[in-house]
């Protein structure tokens, strides 16, 4: 989506060649299988693990985090490989939504008009808002500290971060001009 806004601001001209239906199947494509992959690395690794502290769960999502608190297995070579793993794919997105925002904040202080710049920044700010709720909540998930954790918390983080990110961004709220 970042790319999508990128173009769309920085190159209308080039939109249609750019972001033609093949090159939105291969941003497609490239995203399902780094997915699929990242998932099947993880459940292949969650299923491996022995658990001695039953299987229940006091959480509403069955996360990784939580499962792990019930294996008495110490794989940290394999949960670090595929942090590590995870971590890469993460960056890349990252870095890739942060260079596509950067060319869209320095085209949009280009345009000489108030209005202009204002209606380009409304169609990226909830886009923006709503990565930077995901990104938040994930790396406070993830990388808190155990000290801290505990469930009710837990549910409340992996909600923020897996349950409001995917729900619309455009929720029709008015424009500051009032339209």
């Amino acid at each position: 989506m970042s790319y999508d806004h990128s173009v769309a601001i920085c190159k209308p001209l080039h939109y249609g060649t750019l972001l033609g239906s093949r090159a939105c199947v291969h941003m497609v494509a490239a995203a399902w299988a780094t997915g699929f992959l990242n998932a099947l690395l993880h459940t292949a690794n969650t299923f491996s693990l022995p658990l001695c502290k039953g299987n229940a769960l006091d959480q509403f999502f069955c996360e990784i985090p939580q499962i792990l608190k019930l294996s008495c297995s110490h794989s940290y070579l394999r949960e670090l490989g595929l942090l590590v793993f995870s971590l890469l794919i993460g960056f890349g997105c990252f870095l890739f939504i942060v260079l596509s925002y950067a060319q869209i904040f320095r085209a949009v202080l280009r345009i000489p008009s108030d209005q202009g710049r204002h209606k380009a920044f409304s169609t990226c700010l909830p886009h923006l808002a709503v990565v930077s709720l995901l990104i938040s909540t994930s790396m406070f998930a993830y990388l808190k500290p155990p000290s801290i954790s505990s469930p009710s918390l837990d549910l409340v983080v992996s909600v923020l971060y897996s349950v409001v990110p995917p729900a619309p961004t455009d929720i029709g709220l008015p424009s500051m001009d009032g339209h």
